[in-house]
């Protein structure tokens, strides 16, 4: 009896030495859930979860998914993830755009005169000329792409017949008003625990692109940055153009009369005539300015030993700041939008990291920032962004900024990029 009993004694330990060997090995699972699965017909309106519930009772934050009612914005989905210091929300019905960030008295917004979160299903993307984005535009963080991401016009494309034809593009292509097909929260077991949001947005048509964006927003447990990171890959069996642009909007309390726009520079140049006239002045803001016109700038940055660039905005005092980081190889442009209009009218910059800059399809092309797909083949980006709110962080940020400048002065260019091309 007593043998048999440590025999069973020794296989039970065997099994757990085992177990733990394979949990080194693999790691801990994290904790999934699935809130929209077209392919499993999963859709689910209202759930939440508590940080402490996954990792722990010392852990703060939480995970919650919502239906917006009423209006233009019915029956869209929202998925807000707070950190336990900094807490942002996620539209999968709106492409994955980020609808705003907040940390504190912080917040990584503006105040559009669109008030709802539009569906797309009340949008007309070809009203107006092909402005018809703008009447959803209202999100921290909205995608511009995959097909073409710039200004509407005509464009050329090959039909289904192999012949040439003319297309009308709307502002700033269509995924910032596709519904998610997939929505998932992933939060890691293993430290330091992140908390992922993932999604999937399918741009396709018959005789069209056929392009597939796989998003990640994420953070850590008290931490005060995030990250987007996204793979686009062609899914067809054509070669396909894509373009896209991080339309990332900064309005107050951040932006305010005085507030700065650092970013360590190459060349600088206007997008048209007006822009030339405040070239000068492209780093500083106004404050709210009744009848202001948009100023664009088209910038190249200068990288780190890395390959990264890094830019920043701050508030007058500079004691605020939000910090944006990426790599150049992925995404080699960045534009500058400011509209420092009226505050209703929407007061509000824009700080655009981009595979290209906004003009339309047909200039970018031209002058070779319309990159191409192999079929099957794939290009990823990331972008990390920090929020600031000691002075002593804002001065730090600074000053690696500079240090990347170093000695070399920005090239400003008086005359717009492609005088006559738009």
């Amino acid at each position: 009896m007593t043998a048999k009993v440590t025999s069973k004694a020794n296989q039970i330990l065997i099994w757990k030495t085992l177990i733990f060997a394979v949990t080194l090995t693999w790691g801990a699972t994290p904790f999934r859930k699935t809130l929209i699965s077209v392919e499993e017909n999963i859709w689910v309106e209202n759930w939440e979860i508590k940080l402490k519930d996954v990792l722990g009772a010392d852990v703060a934050g939480e995970v919650r998914k919502s239906v917006l009612r009423g209006g233009k914005q019915d029956g869209v989905d929202v998925v807000r993830v707070h950190n336990g210091r900094l807490g942002f929300e996620v539209i999968p019905t709106r492409g994955m755009s980020v609808r705003r960030v907040e940390m504190g008295k912080m917040r990584l917004a503006w105040d559009s005169p669109v008030k709802e979160t539009v569906h797309p299903k009340f949008m007309d993307l070809g009203s107006r000329g092909g402005l018809g984005w703008l009447e959803g535009f209202n999100e921290w963080m909205v995608r511009c792409g995959l097909e073409w991401a710039g200004h509407p016009g005509s464009d050329e494309f090959i039909s289904n017949t192999g012949d040439k034809a003319t297309m009308e593009l709307s502002l700033h292509g269509k995924i910032g008003n596709i519904p998610a097909s997939e929505a998932m929260i992933i939060i890691d077991d293993d430290p330091p625990h992140r908390i992922r949001i993932r999604g999937r947005v399918d741009e396709r048509m018959f005789y069209g692109p056929q392009l597939e964006l796989r998003t990640e927003i994420s953070t850590e447990p008290g931490s005060n940055e995030f990250r987007i990171s996204d793979t686009i890959t062609n899914v067809g069996t054509n070669m396909q153009e894509f373009q896209i642009i991080y339309h990332c909007n900064y309005g107050s309390p951040l932006l305010e009369a005085g507030s700065h726009f650092l970013v360590p520079v190459r060349t600088v140049s206007p997008f048209n005539e007006n822009a030339a006239r405040g070239i000068d002045s492209y780093r500083t803001y106004r404050g709210p300015t009744h009848g202001f016109i948009e100023q664009v700038y088209l910038i190249e940055p200068l990288a780190d030993a890395t390959g990264h660039t890094t830019i920043m905005l701050t508030n007058s005092p500079g004691d605020r700041g939000a910090v944006m980081n990426w790599s150049l190889a992925e995404l080699p442009y960045l534009t500058q939008w400011k509209n420092t209009a009226d505050l209703k009218a929407g007061y509000v910059t824009g700080l655009e990291p981009g595979t290209g800059y906004p003009y339309n399809r047909r200039t970018e092309r031209k002058f070779g920032r319309v990159p191409k797909l192999n079929p099957g083949e794939s290009r990823s980006f990331t972008i990390d962004f920090a929020l600031l709110d000691r002075q002593a962080d804002v001065t730090a940020a600074a000053a690696a900024i500079q240090k990347i400048q170093g000695r070399r002065g920005p090239e400003i260019k008086k005359i717009p990029l492609y005088l006559g091309e738009e």
